[in-house]
């Protein structure tokens, strides 16, 4: 079950663009169909064989209208001005979110019909085991570059497996034409996927390759020369004074061509940090400069935060190379790659990483005057004095902005001043590393879409599952859900600030956060616990703990110590929270009714991470206590354990 919904989530999102900065919708969506599906497993006609006939008419659709996303919100920002393919957004979006709801409802009520064989608290312990491997395989896939047409034939020997030796005739016909969809996709020429993109390549003659990402273009392989015009390219260069380049930083160095500019201009060494993979692959297989096959070139497949708070060499020159990702970290929560890139903590990393008569410069396709403002009194904040700006285009804002160390080294055509009479907005901060977005709120578009989505798990709840005032019994199972996944959300941002927000780091992080519930559930049933009062207590304190000591606090501790803490703090709720959830599941009449409760309330919680876009990451902490709080005062007064031992 796990696996399919890893693999809807990284695949739709690069297919369907819309899903790229609608950050959890596929994660939510997923949430509630399990939720349905266990709803419905009291019902005695099973659905659950069918869901291949369901994902077949998911990729079907999604292969049929794929989408391009275009700039049309003034809120926040769409990185692309290319026009959209596909049917409009609000059709498209309802559509893929009733379908993943669909497909995992059947998925669901498979897992839920197998509860009732187990005691709840066992139920709880196998699915948490399976989950965990769910993860593992869909790591290993990404980690070896699998495809979908890979992702496809595991989920269907899975469900092979699992209906052996009767798994359905058209069930079967499904997963058969889904594999041949998924490799159509696969097998196409000049494809090839990394563990954030669909790429593709399209060489255009003159050894110029260009490059897409998820269906829209990314970047281009050219060949640079320092005598020619490369655009914004050269203010880095020209900006400050001529000299020794003796260690040169780029971040964002994708296949290469900002290496390869540095290099012509005389580089002693470059330090290439690019976060994607095959996009460094293909820099060596077919830029015409071959930047990475140079000797004075030292390429570091990492993020470009994370390098920065491991490395203790002092640049020359650090350039923050075009560096917009088109797509989000993970499915659960609203981080795109370079997030904590552009927050004044990380302009500050930067900073102190500029040798003495060196610089640090940015430069990328805006699009909006008030973002080149906030990227600019950011930089004029942290260095303590106006950088210089350089600008062309007007629809696409091309623009950099370069800073010397010491403002007399600068040598600017013009010094930065804020567009209009209007402030320059407020740096981000890693806090609410939200740079696309001009001011604290939660765009239009967002309201409207979890307004529909939360109506429409309301409706389907009530079909499947009758009367609502059925799950009054498990309300505290659904505050829990709902305070969980804030807190699952949390630990993801939280990690990925300070140690990437890399695949590898989120897979850790979705896998620790499993281990720690399973291992809430082995002392469950190794252990009387104390009353549920007690629980409850020390759940408080381990927030407020993780309140009191926020993430970015952690970051000036050596990689080692830091791990060890931000584990201690970042779980020591987890595992709380679960051991109250232990206790309570496990004295549940109903094990299918009280599980779906918990998975509704999750999409309750998934729509209110949203509201990190007003009170930032480390206010979720407030939000899941309230949530934890409300599960206290609902809960049943006396477990059943305590009344049978009494």
């Amino acid at each position: 079950m796990l696996f399919v919904e890893l693999a809807l989530i990284r695949w739709t999102g690069s297919n369907v663009l819309h899903l790229s900065y609608f950050s959890n919708f596929v994660l939510l969506g997923s949430f509630l169909g399990v939720g349905l599906g266990f709803l419905r497993a009291r019902r005695a006609f099973d659905l659950s064989p069918w869901w291949p006939v369901l994902l077949l008419l998911l990729v079907g659709f999604v292969r049929a209208f794929p989408v391009q996303v275009d700039q049309s919100s003034e809120q926040i920002l769409y990185f692309t001005a290319v026009e959209p393919t596909g049917l409009p957004a609000w059709v498209t979006l309802p559509l893929i979110f009733v379908a993943v709801a669909a497909v995992t409802a059947g998925l669901g009520e498979g897992v839920a019909r197998l509860f009732p064989h187990f005691r709840p608290l066992e139920a709880y312990r196998l699915d948490l085991v399976g989950s965990l491997l769910g993860i593992a395989a869909f790591t290993l896939l990404s980690f070896l570059h699998g495809p979908p047409v890979v992702w496809g034939g595991v989920a269907a020997a899975g469900f092979v497996a699992l209906h052996w030796p009767r798994p359905g005739l058209w069930s079967v016909v499904a997963l058969a034409l889904l594999v041949v969809l998924l490799g159509s996709e696969s097998l196409a020429a000049n494809v090839s996927w990394s563990p954030y993109y669909k790429i593709k390549t399209v060489a255009t003659g003159g050894g110029r390759t260009e490059i897409w990402a998820n269906g829209i273009p990314h970047q281009a392989s050219a060949r640079v020369d320092s005598n020619a015009d490369n655009g914004l390219r050269d203010a880095p260069y020209e900006r400050v004074p001529a000299g020794s380049l003796r260690n040169v930083l780029v971040v964002g160095a994708g296949n290469g061509t900002d290496v390869a500019l540095a290099l012509a201009r005389g580089a002693g060494a470059v330090d290439a940090v690019e976060i994607d993979p095959r996009l460094a692959e293909i820099g060596r297989e077919v830029h015409p400069n071959r930047p990475y096959a140079d000797p004075r070139v030292t390429v570091h497949i990492d993020d470009g935060r994370a390098f920065l708070q491991r490395t203790t060499t002092r640049y020359d020159l650090v350039i923050f190379a075009l560096p917009d990702s088109l797509t989000l970290v993970s499915g659960a929560s609203s981080l795109r790659l370079e997030s904590y890139l552009f927050t004044r903590e990380a302009i500050g990393a930067a900073r102190d990483h500029v040798a003495p008569g060196g610089a640090f410069a940015m430069y990328n396709s805006y699009r909006k005057d008030w973002l080149i403002d906030r990227y600019a009194g950011t930089v004029a904040a942290v260095f303590g004095h106006a950088p210089c700006i350089d600008s062309i285009g007007d629809e696409a804002r091309y623009a950099a902005v370069v800073a010397a160390l010491d403002p007399a080294d600068q040598s600017c055509a013009t010094v930065w001043r804020p567009v209009g009479a209007a402030a320059a907005p407020a740096p981000a901060t890693d806090d609410h590393p939200f740079p696309y977005l001009r001011d604290r709120g939660i765009p239009q578009i967002y309201l409207l879409a979890l307004g529909a989505m939360l109506a429409f798990a309301l409706l389907s709840v009530r079909v499947v599952g009758g009367p609502l005032r059925q799950m009054r019994p498990y309300r505290d199972l659904f505050f829990m859900g709902a305070a969980f996944l804030l807190l699952e959300t949390k630990n993801v941002t939280g990690f990925a600030l300070l140690f990437g927000t890399t695949w590898v780091v989120n897979a850790m992080v979705f896998a620790g956060v499993l281990v720690t519930v399973l291992a809430a559930v082995e002392v469950s049933r190794r252990l009387r616990l104390p009353r549920p009062s007690v629980l409850y207590a020390a759940l408080a304190v381990s927030l407020a703990v993780a309140w009191l000591i926020p993430a970015e606090s952690l970051l000036g501790l050596p990689v080692p110590l830091r791990l060890a803490v931000a584990v201690a703090f970042a779980f020591a709720p987890i595992f709380c929270a679960n051991l109250v959830f232990a206790q309570r599941f496990a004295d549940t009449s109903g094990s299918t009714a009280a599980f779906g409760a918990n998975l509704l309330g999750a999409v309750l919680g998934g729509s209110l991470e949203y509201l990190s876009l007003v009170i930032g990451y480390h206010g979720l902490l407030i939000l899941a206590g309230l949530f934890y709080l409300a599960a206290f005062l609902t809960r049943p007064r006396v477990p059943a354990s305590f009344r049978s031992a009494g």
